[in-house]
């Protein structure tokens, strides 16, 4: 996609490095492994790598392992915290994002391992400490899990 004179923005990518930068997460859980696609102020579009070596599919659920549904929220979350340091400009700050609030989450397949998960999020409402958004996780095309959610950027 190329710059128009509408004054669309050119989405940007980021690798491991640009996310370890963007959040303070580490393993077991940094969720996000690479964003395909980030619009300031809009949207992202980022990747979990879901993989049977994850810890949580030992008791979740033995025989039939499944990505819990609480963990693809919080990959959505951490989509949209590097969205919102982003565009805020909050990268190297100490500022993080903090969970407010969920609403309206549902989940509608499973998620196995070897799989690759899309996570979508976008901002619904944007202030200087309060963002509101939207997140939507899909495996080829699937929808996961949809949820609308609230957090709070503040001081770590």
């Amino acid at each position: 996609m190329s710059e128009e004179t509408s004054g669309s923005v050119e989405p940007k990518s980021l690798d491991i490095k640009g996310i370890l930068a963007a959040l303070p997460h580490r393993y077991p859980m940094l969720l996000v492994d690479r964003v395909v696609s980030l619009v300031p102020d809009g949207e992202i579009h980022a990747v979990k790598a879901v993989s049977f070596n994850e810890g949580f599919f030992q008791g979740h659920f033995p025989g039939r392992p499944i990505m819990p549904g609480v963990l693809q929220i919080e990959a959505l979350a951490q989509a949209a915290g590097i969205l919102a340091i982003e565009t805020l400009g909050l990268a190297g700050t100490g500022k993080l994002v903090y969970f407010m609030a969920i609403e309206d989450a549902k989940f509608r397949a499973p998620v196995e391992p070897g799989v690759l998960l899309n996570l979508e999020a976008g901002f619904v409402q944007k202030r200087a400490r309060v963002c509101k958004f939207w997140g939507k996780a899909s495996v080829d095309g699937k929808v996961t899990c949809e949820v609308n959610f609230t957090a709070m950027i503040a001081d770590s």
